[in-house]
């Protein structure tokens, strides 16, 4: 991995941040903007886009940051376990614990009297399946010992990414901010080896 990959992994990764997040921002707040494009409030239209944009590279930074930290993490946790089978089974346990956590904790601070349980599951279960998504790509592209990092980097690093605005717990906060980390964080992943083979 040389500079010019980095910087052109880094400027690629910025602008799908920024896009997914403007995609994603108009979608999750339509509510809020459906007026804007009803009454073609062009100048409006566009300072919304540009700042969601703007939070999009703030969220592909932050995508990047948790993306280089698993790498280095990886590497000594191979160094440490000196196994891969044995470091796969620590993160597959690491997984488990995270999902536990994203559900029992969330429902325990933020759940309303008589609110079910089910919408908390249903987003680590979303998590968790978009994870085994692009595990199983990443395998198919590289190799079977891939699966379990990838699905940890998926799961584990972007429950870790999304933790400011799950402490906030703002519904529309938490998918603007969800899907552009796991779009980003998929890309980055899916991207890596494609550069390292050119």
């Amino acid at each position: 991995m040389n500079s010019r990959k980095w910087v052109q992994l880094f400027f690629s990764t910025l602008f799908v941040g920024g896009i997914s997040t403007g995609i994603v921002g108009f979608a999750v707040k339509w509510n809020e903007y459906a007026h804007l494009f009803t009454s073609f409030e062009i100048k409006e239209i566009l300072s919304v886009l540009v700042w969601l944009i703007g939070v999009g590279f703030i969220f592909s930074v932050i995508s990047q940051m948790g993306f280089f930290a698993y790498l280095t993490i990886h590497r000594f946790g191979l160094g440490i376990f000196r196994s891969a089978s044995l470091w796969n089974a620590v993160q597959i346990v690491l997984i488990a614990f995270v999902l536990f956590d994203l559900v029992y904790f969330r429902y325990q601070l933020f759940a309303k009297e008589g609110e079910s349980i089910v919408s908390y599951v249903l987003v680590a279960l979303f998590i968790f399946l978009v994870g085994l998504i692009v595990a199983y790509v990443k395998m198919r592209e590289t190799n079977k010992e891939a699966f379990v990092p990838a699905l940890f980097f998926m799961v584990v690093v972007t429950v870790i990414e999304w933790f400011p605005v799950l402490r906030i717990n703002e519904e529309n906060w938490l998918y603007l901010m969800l899907f552009p980390l796991l779009i980003c964080n998929a890309y980055q992943l899916l991207t890596l080896h494609r550069l390292l083979r050119k």
